[in-house]
């Protein structure tokens, strides 16, 4: 974890914080073992479950998508691309609940779509075909 403590935000999957932790992947205390001090935004994705998020001031969840998923190759790209794609517009999220959980359920429809056909790169999400599946609402 040599550039770990460099991140300002950190995105592991539920399968990585518990090969990190080697405890409990749902189990709190487990993932904020992973904080340390300076770090602004740690996400934890939780695959068709949707993803939690940590700050220093809030924590909360968002609900996934359901979708017909062909292959998963990708989903975890699509996720984190979306969310520095957004964190790059507006780093406000940091410090605002509300927007934050509104770039994290875009992120959450990224990841969901790109598992709608085989490859990643095939299946990758317009910022429309996000938005749609946002509009139709989670599982």
């Amino acid at each position: 974890m040599s550039i770990w403590k460099e991140a300002d935000f950190i995105k592991v999957s539920d399968e990585e914080v518990a090969f990190l932790t080697q405890g409990d992947a749902h189990d709190e205390k487990n993932v904020l073992s992973l904080w340390f001090e300076g770090l602004k935004l740690l996400v934890v994705t939780d695959g068709e479950k949707g993803c939690r998020y940590f700050t220093k001031d809030f924590k909360g969840s968002l609900p996934g998508y359901s979708v017909n998923t062909v292959d998963t190759t990708g989903a975890g790209d699509a996720f984190v691309g979306s969310l520095l794609l957004n964190v790059a517009k507006d780093d406000s999220i940091f410090y605002n609940e509300a927007k934050l959980r509104e770039m994290l359920q875009f992120s959450n429809a990224c990841g969901a779509i790109c598992t709608t056909k085989k490859g990643a790169i095939p299946a990758l999400p317009t910022t429309a075909t996000a938005l749609e599946l946002i509009s139709k609402g989670t599982n």
